[in-house]
């Protein structure tokens, strides 16, 4: 569980007197309700004097020696860095909205478009359009008043009539009415497994650009937050193929300025619909879509043949559709060659059972466009079909046909003319992704499954060792300390604060997400345990790099850990319980997150694994200190530190020195903490490690904060103004590097340490603070960082004299660790909620509190706090 939060403050000398403040923070929009606000207008120097002032408060901000200056020269350089900060924050932050500042790292927000492409033979339905465009219309008339809800259009209908075809083109007409984005989710609704609510909500969020940097909980954790983000947005939303109306209804925002378009085989019976249900073509639609793809001249030479083509596929579009592609890629047949082909199939087909999820008229032209291919393309139709994957990229037919890449797109084109595939867009990253129509896919699977099944085996291992080389490069990408000892760049990687590189690792996972879960599922399925590793943990390295995707990672650290005891490989299963211990601790499973940190620390060390054993030993030391055993968490840390060292790993060895110290700040050891965290802030300044730095500085500003407190109640008010200030700076130079890579969550937890610094000159501003932060966790979902800035917000209002209120907060920070079984924070809010009751002269409570706060802690083994705990109970009397 993460340790420390809050956001930074610029420090400024006004009239003589410190002030504290981040200039940032009055024009922030509340992000319980994100909508688009205008932003200042910045004149056309104010980029070139922000990148002055950035340059200019870096070296002011990460030269440590500055503070051995004299106390007028600390005061002066102090000064002018807090100038330079708000310079740089009002140039940068003050026209960016909350999309901005919640989206990818390194990106610009803008709104999302994940329209599907229209179709381009796209033809008749002009009556249902008609209707849809009336529906709307009355829906702009109705929206401003006070009882709105969203409008639900439910579109339903057989397979293969049209229903998608229908919502993408008129979606593409309506485009201009959602300024805030157009959003789309295939719910799979008509296979085994359809797509689970939850899984939808946090696309659609990620989307709109919440990190999800915490576990968000469940389905109803989901919904509140996305009905906080569609707050005040306007989003046309598609969700296609449910299978009923419990897999749609917690995704229908509460927003009257949003739409929902949803496609389905049955009625939905939603409040606030429109159902339509889509029928067939009419004789004259269905011979003028057969037009638009074989060709006027054709139809117009025999209209008889086209007419019973029509017939023949039950006026259906999906099956017409197949048979236009036919005839558009057999330039030397007739319509009634075509048309007796189709009557053959259909004769034969009444002479067979037919499965009841694929209707003669499909089966017959599926079959008639099939025995026309070529046998390359067969076999690529056959193979897609067993691919569990909603979509996929072009690559992927290269490999299923074991040759080239351009070859393998070829064939995929060919089989789009034939209507047997089609284009589902463009995903996040940029890349074109296809995939089959659940009936085709369900045609093609038949033959499929009487391959050879060495072969078909074979095509499979492919695609999944392209997935497994590209996840590993997107991985190794983002994060590269998590693969093995790193050597420092020579240079610095250029003005941008996020390489491109890790924007394109988190853009790569965002739109392959859905299809790597499935195919390492089916890696496990098909027993091909090699790749089910190589792949899980190259999944498993992302979402820790990310902090994102929280259920999908934990799933698939347990299949990590199956496919490592299944190829019976302790090095591998050593690294998949690591793995499988990031996620369980940071859901605040610390019993079994240390159960596996344990366990992989005794396989390394039998290997004589030395790095890797160093990397469980700081697993160990950090689960621990988050469970708040301090004393046999520093053990591990130190250890760690010192292998790291010896393996020369400085990025490691920094890092755990920079954990340690913030153990060392829960022990009241401030002193030690500092030197821990200079030592740690020399290494990231020196290899360029901005993410690093910022999360030390913040950690530095916590432990000056600390620091000038002790000095204030020893009575050297002037040394602590000086720390004071210091902290603050500190924190808001932390916060600005979040704040430009995108990072909410960090700039959240840098705002809430602003808030416990404990300037009595800055209370009230500090309070602000503390709010601020919660309002921000309070948007991403942080259950934990809300219970904890309930506490900081109980602190802040007791050095504000506001007892009532402080008791009250912190007796809400009590109850929320206690529902989150966080007995080490619980018992922190129970010994601050004691000295709150003190402070109120109520010694009976105070005590009450305490005693439960001394026995958790003599349950942890923590000395620090019992000791605490302690001094506060003999204040009290108890």
């Amino acid at each position: 569980m993460p340790v420390g939060g809050g956001r930074g403050r610029a420090v400024v000398l006004v009239r003589g007197v410190w002030m504290t403040g981040a200039p940032n923070v009055p024009d922030q929009p509340d992000l319980r309700s994100p909508a688009r606000r205008p932003g200042r207008r910045i004149r056309l120097a104010a980029p070139a004097a922000a990148g002055l002032a950035a340059a200019m408060a870096s070296v002011l901000a990460t030269s440590l020696d500055v503070w051995e200056l004299p106390l007028q020269a600390k005061v002066g350089v102090t000064a002018l860095a807090g100038l330079l900060v708000g310079l740089l924050t009002w140039a940068t932050a003050g026209s960016r909205g909350p999309e901005e500042r919640g989206a990818s790292a390194g990106t610009v927000w803008r709104p999302p478009d994940q329209w599907p492409p229209v179709t381009a033979h796209f033809t008749g339905r002009t009556g249902s359009l008609a209707e849809l465009r009336e529906v709307f219309a009355a829906r702009r008339r109705s929206r401003d008043h006070a009882d709105a809800a969203p409008l639900v259009v439910s579109v339903y209908g057989r397979g293969g009539v049209g229903k998608s075809a229908l919502i993408a083109r008129f979606g593409n007409e309506i485009a201009d009415d959602f300024p805030d984005g157009r959003l789309y989710a295939d719910l799979r609704g008509q296979v085994e497994a359809p797509v689970d609510p939850a899984e939808v909500l946090i696309g659609f969020l990620r989307a709109l650009g919440v990190r999800l940097t915490t576990d968000p909980g469940g389905l109803a954790e989901l919904r509140t937050l996305w009905l906080t983000w569609t707050k005040g947005r306007r989003i046309l939303i598609f969700l296609d193929n449910a299978r009923d109306g419990d897999q749609v209804k917690s995704l229908i925002p509460a927003e009257p300025g949003c739409a929902v378009m949803v496609t389905s085989r049955q009625p939905l019976f939603l409040l606030n619909t429109y159902d339509k249900q889509l029928s067939v073509f009419d004789e004259a639609q269905g011979v003028e879509l057969l037009a638009r793809l074989a060709g006027n001249d054709r139809v117009s030479a025999d209209p008889e043949a086209a007419r019973e083509i029509v017939r023949m596929c039950d006026h259906l579009p999906l099956a017409i559709g197949i048979c236009g592609g036919r005839l558009a890629t057999r330039e030397n047949w007739t319509l009634r060659r075509l048309a007796d082909r189709l009557l053959d199939e259909r004769r034969r087909l009444d002479q067979l059972e037919i499965a009841r999820s694929l209707d003669k008229s499909v089966r017959a032209s599926l079959q008639l466009s099939y025995d026309d291919c070529t046998g390359l393309q067969r076999r690529l139709l056959r193979l897609l079909s067993l691919v569990a994957a909603p979509d996929v990229p072009g690559w992927v037919a290269g490999e299923l046909l074991a040759t080239s890449e351009v070859e393998g797109a070829d064939q995929l084109e060919a089989l789009i003319d034939a209507q047997l595939a089609e284009c589902s867009g463009t995903d996040l990253s940029g890349v074109m992704r296809y995939r089959l129509h659940d009936l085709v896919k369900i045609f093609a699977r038949e033959p499929a499954l009487t391959d050879d099944e060495a072969r078909r085996r074979a095509a499979i291992e492919r695609v999944l060792s392209g997935y497994r080389r590209r996840a590993e490069a997107a991985a190794v990408a983002r994060w590269p300390q998590d693969w093995g000892r790193v050597r420092p760049a020579g240079q610095d990687p250029g003005p941008e604060p996020v390489t491109r590189a890790e924007v394109s690792a988190a853009d790569w996972l965002n739109a392959e997400r859905l299809t790597l879960v499935a195919v390492i599922g089916q890696a496990r399925s098909m027993e091909m345990w090699e790749l089910a590793w190589g792949l899980g943990r190259a999944f498993c390295s992302l979402c820790h790099s990310l902090r994102a995707y929280w259920s999908d990672w934990r799933a698939v650290a347990e299949i990590l850990c199956e496919a490592a005891e299944r190829t019976g490989d302790p090095r591998a299963l050593a690294i998949a319980l690591l793995d499988r211990a990031a996620v369980a601790g940071g859901q605040g499973d610390h019993r079994a997150a240390l159960r596996d940190a344990e366990r992989a620390l005794e396989v390394f060390d039998g290997l004589g694994e030395s790095w890797w054993a160093a990397r469980a030993m700081r697993a160990v030391g950090m689960t621990l200190f988050n469970d708040g055993n301090l004393d046999r968490g520093q053990g591990h840390l130190i250890d760690a530190i010192t292998v790291f060292t010896d393996e020369d790993d400085r990025w490691w060895a920094a890092r755990t020195r920079r954990n340690l110290a913030e153990l060392r700040l829960a022990q009241r050891r401030p002193a030690e903490a500092r030197e821990l965290l200079e030592d740690a802030l020399r290494v990231f300044e020196r290899d360029r490690n901005r993410y690093s730095e910022a999360q030390t500085l913040r950690a530095y500003g916590e432990v000056l904060g600390a620091t000038a407190r002790a000095l204030r109640a020893a009575g050297d008010d002037r040394a602590a103004g000086d720390d004071f200030a210091r902290a603050g700076f500190s924190l808001d130079r932390a916060a600005e590097m979040f704040r430009l890579r995108g990072e909410l969550w960090e700039e959240a937890r840098c705002l809430r340490a602003a808030g416990e610094v404990g300037d009595p000159a800055n209370a009230l501003r500090e309070l602000t603070y503390v709010r601020r932060a919660d309002e921000i966790l309070v948007a991403l979902g942080d259950t934990w960082g809300v219970a904890r800035t309930e506490l900081s917000a109980g602190r802040a209002l007791g050095r504000l004299g506001r007892t009532r209120e402080a008791r009250a907060s912190l007796g809400r920070a009590v109850r929320a660790f206690e529902e989150l079984g966080d007995r080490w924070w619980m018992a922190r809010s129970l010994r601050y909620l004691g000295e709150a009751h003190l402070e109120a002269g109520d010694d009976r409570a105070a005590v009450d509190v305490l005693r439960r706060a001394q026995d958790i802690y003599r349950s942890l083994g923590n000395r620090s706090g019992m000791n605490r705990t302690l001094e506060l109970l003999r204040r009290a009397g108890g």
